[in-house]
């Protein structure tokens, strides 16, 4: 303490006799006339280098002044600074998305461009001008609109006398959520190709899992709608379903027929062969007719549609690259709300962000029973040592050190059963990898059961679906419209794991998707122009049948 007070009575004395000192100087320096002309060349000089900036900075664009005093050195925080200007540049993902919107609101909208990959190919301009002319048009009839009502009234009323003001097309919300984002999309572009104006059934949770994606006026469909509360009862016995009017001869083209205010479309995995007509395209230009269509499906029929031919030159103009179909809807459609986003963003940062690279595993397993199967584990294991996707481990040596710095891997799987993942964490937890690698292994939720329209369920879900599309690379599972739905989002094409039979590992036991798109598990296998049976994957050269669902349909580039 007597140590510490001497230090601190010493500091006033030293200011004090250093001001005197600083004094004394000055006192005599300014006696010194030679000391004034000095200082006053110094800042003639100091004048004369400011007076020349200015002129050169003068003739510099604005953007290049401010670089002129914007250098720093490179770090994190550049880095960082990087991207967010790429994001501010490229927010509208080169002109898919509309502006206008509130970001705080919707914060996945524009910032999802920081964490996904660009596009696989830019949108090509007509659609983007076509989605323009959408919104427009959903302003113009959405809900609450003048508009709007006045359709309304025909439900209401029950009378059609051939004109209206806007058509629609209802979507009910219907099945699992991979299938939900699924159709929904399908429903978008059958909208934008016939002019209807899209409404969302809002089922349990819609619009607690994305936002709205147009401006101004929701795509939501009011709670008030006149057969809402009938949705739930719409089947293919309904009088009001387009196969049982077919089938029963209620309504057909010939002039003068009675046309209802609304008719119900069953696409539905067990529709018929009357529903399937309509993807036919004389039963489309009497659908053509009709106000109010309310759609139920679990099949994403977009396939299809090139085969309808009053729509393949549109679709032709709208994707020149046909695979692109529903990665450009996707990412149009479908933001996750800010609840689902700090999902997505909590996790990626904490356990992705710093990895040199990203392996997504997508396990779906439809056989009966939970809890791990030893021979779609032996699978996975298969393919990813077939395909390089992880590198193999070291049973003999406790440690490996590499000569080169460590690469880091992050392994995602999604599973309703955490047995696949503890067997992943413990390969590579127990024993290194030959050549060194650092490999962890991750696993955001557990389920165990899928769980359709609770809310948590389907936030986790969706969050997972969009984790597995900010990977490098993905591993998928056939048939499953989860990796469907993840691949198409991040612009991946998986590595599909092939469904196993009679609970036996298939051999080959993956291979790489040739294309894009997801698989349509259920078309139809009739020829609307023969009028007969036929196998639909032999009509058009880029509509072929999957990968993973042989007879399902699918859309390739005719490259492949």
């Amino acid at each position: 303490m007597k140590r510490l007070k001497r230090s601190l009575s010493d500091e006033p004395q030293t200011v004090c006799l250093d001001r005197g000192v600083t004094m004394g100087s000055e006192s005599r320096w300014g006696l010194d006339p030679m000391k004034y002309i000095g200082i006053f060349i110094v800042c003639l000089m100091v004048l004369t280098v400011l007076f020349s900036g200015s002129i050169i900075l003068k003739d510099l664009p604005s953007d290049s002044r401010l670089r002129f005093f914007d250098f720093k050195p490179p770090n994190a925080t550049e880095d960082v600074h990087h991207l967010q200007v790429t994001a501010q540049k490229d927010k509208l993902l080169g002109g898919l998305l509309p502006s206008g919107f509130d970001e705080r609101s919707c914060l996945s909208r524009h910032e999802s461009v920081l964490y996904h990959k660009e596009l696989r190919q830019k949108p090509s301009s007509y659609l983007i001008s076509r989605l323009r002319n959408y919104e427009a048009l959903h302003k113009q009839c959405g809900p609450h609109t003048l508009l709007y009502n006045r359709s309304v009234e025909l439900i209401k009323s029950g009378q059609y006398g051939g004109s209206a003001d806007c058509n629609f097309l209802v979507w009910i919300s219907y099945s699992g959520l991979g299938n939900r984002i699924l159709t929904l999309a399908s429903a978008f572009l059958y909208a934008l190709l016939t002019n209807r104006v899209l409404l969302v059934d809002p089922g349990v949770n819609m619009p607690d899992l994305f936002c709205e994606p147009f401006p101004q006026v929701s795509w939501l469909l009011p709670p008030d709608f006149p057969i809402i509360n009938q949705f739930g009862t719409f089947n293919q016995k309904s009088p009001h379903c387009y196969g049982y009017m077919v089938k029963h001869d209620i309504i057909g083209n010939s002039t003068g027929s009675i046309l209802p205010p609304f008719i119900y479309l069953h696409l539905a995995h067990d529709y018929d062969d009357q529903d399937k007509l309509f993807f036919c395209d004389e039963d489309q230009s009497l659908l053509q007719k009709i106000p109010w269509l309310v759609m139920r499906t679990d099949n994403y029929f977009v396939p299809f549609l090139f085969l309808i031919p009053s729509f393949e030159q549109e679709l032709n103009k709208l994707f020149p690259e046909k695979e692109t179909i529903f990665h450009f809807l996707s990412r149009y459609l479908f933001h996750p709300t800010n609840s689902v986003w700090g999902l997505v963003m909590r996790y990626h940062k904490a356990y992705l962000a710093n990895a040199d690279e990203k392996l997504g595993i997508q396990i779906r397993v439809f056989d009966s029973g939970v809890g791990l199967f030893k021979y779609v584990l032996d699978q996975i294991f298969a393919c990813m040592m077939k395909e390089n996707l992880l590198p193999r481990i070291n049973r003999g040596e406790p440690i490996v050190r590499p000569s080169e710095k460590q690469k880091t891997i992050a392994i995602l799987i999604t599973s309703l059963s955490p047995g696949y993942f503890e067997e992943f964490r413990n390969m590579y937890w127990e024993n290194p990898t030959v050549t060194g690698e650092i490999v962890g292994v991750y696993q955001p939720s557990k389920e165990e059961h899928q769980q359709m329209e609770k809310l948590i369920h389907d936030r986790k879900a969706l969050a997972e679906m969009y984790l597995l599309s900010l990977t490098d690379k993905l591993v998928t599972s056939a048939w499953s419209t989860f990796g469907y739905v993840a691949h198409g989002l991040g612009g991946l094409k998986p590595w599909i794991l092939y469904k196993p039979v009679n609970q036996t590992a298939h051999n080959p036991p993956c291979a790489r998707a040739a294309s894009l798109e997801p698989c349509f598990h259920a078309p139809p296998y009739y020829d609307c122009k023969r009028k007969t049976g036929t196998d639909t994957s032999k009509i058009v050269p880029h509509v072929r049948h999957c990968e993973d669902v042989s007879w399902g349909l699918k859309l390739f580039d005719q490259k492949w």
